[in-house]
């Protein structure tokens, strides 16, 4: 069965995805067993339209530095990091930290 969420890509990093800053998924991992590892391996698959673009948002196999990641509003160093187990309803944002200028 799939899992529903929202993915947010906010603070310019919406140019990994085509521009587009919201994404409602239905990801086909199991409830109860992905994780949010499992969440940013299928986006790096999925969403990222450019191969190129990848190593803006990963590095060394996880979300590059200065990438803020939230777990419905709360850091996903509070909730576990890479390690929580994902579930229907739950809203992801990665808002870059990095500008140019």
């Amino acid at each position: 069965m799939a899992i529903k969420v929202k993915v947010e890509f906010l603070g310019g990093l919406d140019v990994i995805s085509s521009g587009v800053r919201e994404h409602k998924l239905s990801v086909p991992l199991e409830e109860g067993e992905a994780t949010l590892k499992d969440l940013v391996d299928y986006i790096t698959n999925t969403i990222i339209t450019d191969p190129k673009d990848i190593p803006v948002f990963i590095e060394d196999d996880t979300v590059r530095p200065g990438i803020l990641v939230l777990i419905n509003d709360t850091d996903w160093e509070l909730e576990g990091g890479e390690d929580y187990v994902i579930e229907s309803g739950d809203v992801f944002t990665f808002t870059s930290t990095l500008h140019g200028g």
